[in-house]
């Protein structure tokens, strides 16, 4: 078990860039579009089978062929003489039926995926997900920001449609992400690696969903391109957000319509369109509670994950 080296190359001063699925796949879609965009090349994977179980026998002829497992693999990319790492993870460890990564299993992968880093000359991280959120789906997301030193927090704090989670009204300068996000940003700060998670906004009332949420995709996409200094063409994932943002408005009218849910919660969804996005925050546990007990049941069944919430 450890990390299979397809090739060596050489890099110098390398970011790196993590993503797995997670609610919306907002950080996977985000990161997997980037390395599909600039064409990075597969030099590495994490050997799955010690911590996944197999997600498809292969038989031929009657007979055990193989075992497939959900992939960890790194990529490399050179642009404008910077190094660049991709981690694309198909899926996220986790034991005890728990909904997050978490536990020994969890703490070994982020250990190998900064191994990596390490090994290649990285001195920075960024990981993506989702935040859970107050946010109407007809909203341009917002990115929450959060970095593992302060060190960097006037560097994020000039990124383009981002605000620092701790930051925002209602937290106290406090918050939670969960899975291997959040993980890496501590593990990274124990190896004194700079990291930075950068979660898209999605609706509350969406976390269950069974569908993607590229619209927040491209929001985490925007500010990476700025990051690195490119241009980046987004046409087939703004046409993919249009599709989706399709899908809930058909959805919803379809839940109001046959009134699948009550009329308070139809009031709660429609005021969000018309907030002043400065004002949209956190959702409190009651919120939440009055609102998903309805919606998640919608939902129930469809084996979506999640990663990083409120």
């Amino acid at each position: 078990m450890g990390v299979k080296l397809y090739k060596e190359p050489e890099l110098k001063d390398s970011i790196m860039f993590c993503g797995w699925p997670g609610i919306g796949n907002i950080g996977l879609i985000a990161i997997d579009t980037l390395r599909g965009v600039l064409k990075a090349e597969q030099f590495a994977e994490i050997e799955s089978w010690d911590f996944f179980n197999p997600r498809k026998v292969v038989i031929e002829g009657g007979l055990l062929k193989d075992l497939e497992f959900p992939s960890s693999k790194f990529y490399f990319r050179r642009i404008k003489n910077r190094d660049l790492i991709f981690f694309i993870g198909q899926q996220q460890p986790s034991e005890g039926g728990t909904r997050y990564a978490e536990g020994q299993k969890a703490y070994r992968i982020a250990n190998l995926v900064l191994d990596v880093a390490e090994k290649f000359g990285c001195r920075r991280v960024y990981t993506s997900g989702a935040a859970v959120t107050q946010i109407h789906h007809s909203l341009r997301p917002r990115v929450w920001a959060v970095p593992n030193g302060p060190d960097l927090i006037d560097e994020v704090k000039g990124y383009e449609n981002t605000v620092l989670m701790s930051g925002i009204e209602g937290r106290g300068g406090q918050g939670v992400i969960s899975g291997l996000n959040g993980l890496l940003l501590g593990v990274a700060k124990n190896r004194d690696l700079e990291a930075v998670c950068l979660m898209g906004e999605i609706p509350y009332y969406l976390q269950g969903a069974p569908w993607p949420y590229p619209k927040a995709s491209k929001s985490v996409l925007e500010v990476l391109a700025n990051i690195l200094d490119i241009e980046l063409d987004l046409s087939q994932l703004e046409e993919l957000a249009r599709r989706v943002e399709r899908s809930i408005e058909e959805f919803l009218e379809t839940l109001y319509r046959t009134e699948g849910i009550p009329s308070q919660v139809i009031d709660e969804i429609e005021k969000l369109r018309y907030a002043r996005q400065t004002e949209l925050g956190p959702i409190t546990d009651q919120e939440q509670r009055k609102i998903m007990e309805h919606i998640d049941e919608l939902f129930k069944g469809e084996g979506w994950s999640d990663e990083e919430h409120r």
